[in-house]
């Protein structure tokens, strides 16, 4: 491998950090003893920056560039942790849409179920009129076939991922700005 730039960040398949490499993992660094790391990262991941600061925090997270990403997004800054693990939606967040119901007058024993479900059906005899004011009920639904839904409680939010190190070169060539 080529001398790494300080501060460089490098993926790696193995279970420990290189020598000179650091996991991403949001430790907190004496700033006396790596001023040139400093230097480069300053407080953008934490730390008071008197005696201390913090590496990256990769540990459970996906890294994302900085910047706008797409039209219409919102300008990232280096640092700035966004996104969510878990999330409840809100009505406003649905989208539009109905649970339709098929109502036949014709017998079809195939389709007769005590419980809904899909392709199930409400058969009514060929003489009523289903659904109509002032008819008299002969039976109920069944307390699943129409009926609020949902604990309103989060849902995991995470995109498929791989459990792999992000490390930090602690020691490097100090890269040159343009």
């Amino acid at each position: 491998m080529t001398q790494p730039f300080l501060g460089e960040i490098q993926v790696f398949g193995f279970n420990f950090a290189p020598m000179n490499w650091a996991f991403c993992n949001g430790a907190t660094l004496a700033l006396q003893q790596n001023t040139s790391l400093f230097a480069l990262i300053g407080t953008t991941y934490g730390g008071n920056g008197t005696s201390t600061f913090q590496l990256p925090n990769l540990a459970s997270r996906a890294p994302g560039g900085i910047g706008a990403g797409a039209p219409a997004t919102t300008p990232r800054v280096a640092g700035e942790t966004y996104g969510e693990f878990g999330h409840t939606l809100t009505v406003q967040e649905m989208p539009s849409h109905n649970h339709s119901m098929s109502v036949y007058v014709q017998h079809n024993a195939a389709l007769l179920t005590s419980v809904p479900a899909p392709g199930s059906a409400l058969v009514t005899p060929a003489t009523t009129s289903p659904f109509v004011a002032g008819a008299t009920p002969t039976t109920t639904f069944a307390p699943t076939a129409v009926s609020n839904t949902g604990g309103n409680q989060p849902h995991e939010n995470c995109q498929p991922f791989l459990g792999l190190n992000f490390c930090i070169a602690l020691q490097g060539t100090f890269p040159a700005f343009q």
